[in-house]
């Protein structure tokens, strides 16, 4: 038997909603002294150079829409299965994890007929078209929600609740207490919409603004994220409201702006929502309406249930509807407060802990709780690698 720590392979989509958590646990398993691995595709060059993992690339694509797409993602998608094969015997983990995508389903399909250990995570509170095709082979669900949709009754006793990852930035914020707002005072207003922003709230928030007397307009401080074609024309709408602004595409301090923030709108991304709730704001959420299986609603409502944000559904998300909600809340900072007191009770910071801990007793190896970090392992390259089927390379 191998005196080498336990190796975990992560398999994620290249989206900050998937990569962010594999992040997150990444840095748990290396604390822990196991040696991590990420199977991402071309988008998760996103993944932190700072934890200094190798990061393998292989063939996946979405599923196209007509017959010939079709034919065609189904062929990348087995050469993306056959160099997962050849990578799983190269590297032998112990075990793989999925955090959801399709470039996470080629390694999970050959991990399951490797007969190699398949834990699988799940961002939403309802059930994702990946983890949906793979849960038969899978010996454990992690969840971020306590009740998950769309999931088989005969497999919910290998579900285990265990919350979902944050970075640490986000971890750290949570003892920031929730920024007192008196009469007459600054509202801190966060608008988020995803990795690129959403263009919804680009013409709504100022336009709703507008409407507000001038007087409560004038204590609002905006941060929105807002898409590089919107920014001028947003730009100009909260000039003409005389509000404060600061725009940008991307900002790189969210979580201490979260932290000052006394109120967010925000989309209701998995992944958002977990830093939301790690931190503790109230939020109004709108959920996306293109999402394949309404994820972003029903992580909305478990939230907005348990009394941590509120629902605005985007065919309701006016001006006139967001006015009306933020005039309501300048006057009740009590309920916006004890809105960021349920926010913060429903989230935790300790997903990353739990789901290491939930990797460990699934593959029944004993659970380290000391903290130290193991040396670079001379048997894994830190290069990209690179599984070459004929004379190309097959990750472009």
């Amino acid at each position: 038997m191998s005196d080498s720590p336990p190796l975990f392979l992560l398999a994620a989509g290249g989206t900050g909603g998937h990569v962010f958590p594999a992040e997150a646990l990444t840095r748990e398993l290396l604390g822990r002294g196991a040696r991590v691995a990420l199977i991402t595709d071309g988008r998760g060059s996103r993944f932190s150079d700072e934890l200094a993992v190798p990061v393998y690339r292989i063939k996946a694509c979405p599923l196209g829409r007509n017959i010939f797409s079709k034919i065609f993602s189904v062929l990348k998608m087995g050469i993306g299965t056959l160099q997962a094969a050849l990578l799983l015997h190269k590297l032998k983990p112990i075990a793989v994890v999925g955090f959801g995508g399709y470039p996470s389903v080629p390694l999970l399909f050959a991990a399951a007929h490797m007969n190699v250990p398949i834990i699988l995570h799940e961002q939403n509170a309802l059930l994702g078209r990946a983890n949906r095709i793979l849960l038969p082979f899978a010996k454990t669900l992690a969840t971020s929600f306590p009740h998950v949709k769309n999931m088989p009754a005969t497999f919910k006793a290998r579900k285990v609740h265990t919350g979902n990852p944050v970075r640490p930035d986000f971890s750290a914020m949570r003892q920031a207490p929730y920024p007192t707002l008196k009469e007459d005072e600054p509202l801190r207003l966060l608008v988020l919409g995803g990795s690129l922003g959403a263009h919804i709230f680009s013409p709504v928030v100022p336009k709703a603004l507008m409407l507000m007397p001038q007087n409560l307009r004038q204590r609002f401080l905006v941060t929105q994220q807002c898409r590089s074609g919107d920014l001028e024309d947003t730009r100009a709408a909260f000039a003409a409201a005389g509000v404060e602004t600061e725009l940008s595409p991307f900002f790189k301090d969210i979580p201490e702006r979260m932290g000052r923030a006394h109120l967010v709108i925000s989309r209701s991304g998995g992944g958002s929502l977990s830093e939301l709730t790690a931190v503790g704001r109230p939020a109004i959420l709108v959920p996306f309406v293109g999402g394949h299986a309404q994820e972003q609603t029903a992580n909305a409502q478990a939230v907005a249930q348990a009394g941590g944000a509120w629902l605005i559904p985007e065919e309701a998300f006016t001006p006139e509807a967001l006015a009306v909600r933020l005039e309501a809340l300048l006057a009740m900072p009590t309920t916006m407060a004890k809105t960021a007191a349920a926010a913060r009770a429903w989230g935790t910071i300790t997903a990353a802990d739990n789901l290491a801990d939930c990797l460990y007793k699934t593959v029944g190896l004993p659970t380290p709780k000391s903290r130290i970090a193991w040396a670079d392992n001379p048997d894994i390259s830190g290069n990209e690698f690179t599984l070459a089927l004929s004379t190309r390379e097959l990750n472009e």
